[in-house]
């Protein structure tokens, strides 16, 4: 029908039609930018899209403006910091064009776990820009005393700030986009390498970032630094692993690859400027702290341009095994445990042979009873991390080392806080510590951290990394036939119901062994939970956090798995009670306390729920 045949109504009607439509066009324009969908929120998205590129031309200009008065960068950095900056904005901008919403929150979202770290971490130029390890935004030529923050730092706080906004109006679309995917499908067996260099690039932000021969900047960790420069490096060490581990748990594919790209470029931002420092300012050199940060943020990014998933590539999933043979295999996991379990035990063994102190004189070097604690920890992991390569003991193994990792961490703990303690503060006792002097402390005699605390340092990584991959390992294992000969005895079945009461049981009394004292002595104070709370006290409470959320999947999980987990928790706990003998036994007039006592019990009880939950597996079903 021509237009001169219509009716005059319908011409009426075309036109309020063409009407509604114009007003509606010009009321969402944002809406034509993403998919219409339901649950989609483009007005939001697009808002924080907007806030990110604004918060990446403040971060930009920041790099290029002092941020200290009357203070200048120790090179030629703006460029790489201006990349930097603007390299994220420019992706979510991208990602928005090419109607990717889940992409877009994603990497927003990435971007925005890590900022408040970022934001401290910059603060400390603030609080004594004297003391930040930051040359490549100021590096001191004079003894300087809280220097004054210059234009260039409010920017940086302005560009972190705007970064956070950002993140609170992705949140929504991140969430529509979850639940449109439903239900995670498909394999991610790549996706779980992730998560191990999250834990890779944490550590290195704990270690310090460049190393230093320059007077005027002391390159230390993060426990050594500053107080906001410590918070932190130690928010982003929490934060990195913590924001990989939702992303690869994330239902959608886009938001879960944004995520690993948001993560990725947010630390490069953290690792990059110290390597290139390390390599082009005099007196300065490259420390392996940024090379694991760099190196995990750009496998981050790589992973973050592979298939996602099966359901992402659009292949079918025909059973457990779909795609399987382009995914790594149940022993390639099983390597990824035992052998960096097996490393970490070597290292903590090259930990307690090497010193942890040099003595700056003609003094005789002390040394720290925890020491033996260390070697008798490496054992309790050395020795399942063997049987992870054994096929039909594997399982087992592998879930007890997902427990005694923790066990280098304890140990390891004493013997950073003694070390630290004489480097740091020579007017406190060293016995306070656990460090036995020959003879007495000359006030003019100083001390340094020797080799010994570096291999303490690299066990503590290892077995950080043999943990969360024997946790990975445990899931691929699920993915695995029940009839593999290779996983005898891990079927679908919970450990018996009866086991929830020794559990409990064993978890108040862990609590209790881990809050009290192990051994008594004159003048020697244990460190706690409770009180007197130090550098060790944090291997008691990760060991603590470990065991009990062990026992929390204790009555969850399969019977073999569930006598393994137990299993190992006995081991951890009697490591505890070992530090009796191994440490205790370096004091004068030592006796047992009360944590000993706590401990054994925990240890006999756990094992007693171990062996109920394999007599629950033999049951016919």
């Amino acid at each position: 029908m021509t237009s001169r045949s219509r009716h005059p109504g319908e011409d009426s009607a075309a036109s309020s039609a063409l009407a509604e439509s114009a007003g509606q066009a010009a009321l969402g324009t944002a809406s034509e930018l993403l998919p219409n969908e339901p649950g989609s929120r483009p007005r939001a998205l697009l808002l924080s899209a907007g806030l990110m590129s604004a918060g990446a031309v403040a971060l930009a200009a920041g790099g290029l403006l002092p941020v200290v008065r009357d203070g200048s960068p120790g090179f030629t950095a703006w460029p790489q910091l201006v990349v930097l900056a603007l390299a994220p904005a420019v992706v979510v901008l991208y990602a928005v064009a090419v109607r990717r919403p889940g992409l877009a929150a994603g990497l927003v979202l990435g971007l925005t776990a890590l900022a408040p770290g970022r934001l401290l971490v910059d603060l400390q130029l603030l609080a004594d820009g004297s003391l930040a390890t930051r040359p490549e935004l100021f590096l001191a030529d004079r003894l300087l005393t809280l220097p004054p923050a210059g234009p260039g730092l409010w920017l940086l706080v302005a560009g972190h700030l705007l970064t956070l906004a950002a993140g609170a109006f992705a949140a929504g679309t991140a969430r529509d986009e979850a639940e449109l995917a439903g239900a995670l499908d498909g394999k991610r067996r790549w996706r779980l390498l992730a998560p191990l260099f999250g834990v890779v690039g944490g550590i290195g932000l704990l270690l310090a970032p460049l190393g230093s021969g320059n007077a005027y900047l002391l390159a230390k960790n993060a426990f050594e630094g500053p107080t906001v420069a410590m918070a932190g490096y130690l928010l982003l060490a929490a934060l990195f692993p913590l924001t990989v581990l939702v992303a690869v748990s994330s239902p959608s594919a886009g938001v879960g690859k944004g995520g690993f790209a948001g993560a990725a470029l947010a630390v490069l931002a953290v690792g990059v400027p110290p390597v290139v420092a390390g390599l082009v300012v005099d007196r300065l050199s490259v420390a392996p702290g940024s090379v694991m940060v760099t190196v995990a943020g750009l496998v981050l990014l790589g992973l973050a341009f592979t298939r996602f998933d099966v359901a992402d590539a659009g292949e079918e999933v025909n059973g457990d095994r779909a795609g399987e043979a382009r995914l790594p295999g149940l022993s390639w996991w099983r390597l990824a445990t035992g052998g960096p379990a097996l490393l970490a035990a070597a290292a903590a063994v090259a930990g307690v042979l090497a010193p942890v102190l040099k003595a700056n004189g003609a003094t005789p070097v002390p040394e720290t009873p925890a020491r033996w604690l260390l070697l008798g920890a490496a054992a309790v992991l050395a020795v399942p991390a063997l049987f992870v390569f054994v096929p039909r003991l594997s399982a087992f193994a592998r879930g007890v080392v997902a427990v005694t990792w923790v066990g280098v961490v304890l140990a390891g703990a004493g013997v950073l806080s003694a070390a630290l303690s004489v480097t740091e503060d020579k007017t406190v006792d060293p016995a306070l510590f656990g460090v036995t002097l020959p003879v007495p402390l000359p006030d003019e005699v100083g001390y340094s951290t020797g080799p010994g605390v570096v291999w303490t340092f690299i066990a503590l990584a290892l077995a950080a990394v043999a943990g969360l991959a024997a946790v990975i390992t445990g899931v691929v294992e699920r993915d695995v036939d029940a009839d593999n000969a290779d996983t005898a005895g891990m079927d679908g079945r919970r450990a018996n119901g009866n086991v929830l009461t020794p559990v409990v049981a064993a978890a108040a009394l862990a609590i209790a062994a881990f809050g009290t004292p192990v051994f008594t002595a004159p003048g020697y104070t244990a460190p706690g939970l409770w009180s007197d709370f130090g550098a060790a006290s944090w291997g008691l409470l990760s060991a603590l956090a470990v065991v009990l959320g062990l026992y929390a999947l204790v009555v969850r999980s399969r019977p073999i798995a569930a006598a393994s987990a137990l299993a190992g928790a006995a081991l951890v706990l009697g490591l505890r009670a070992a530090e009796l003998p191994l440490v205790g036994s370096e004091y004068e007039g030592s006796s047992a306390g009360i944590g000993f006592w706590l401990a054994l019990a925990a240890a006999a009880v756990s094992l007693v729920a171990a062996g109920m939950a394999i007599a629950g597996s033999r049951r016919p079903g």
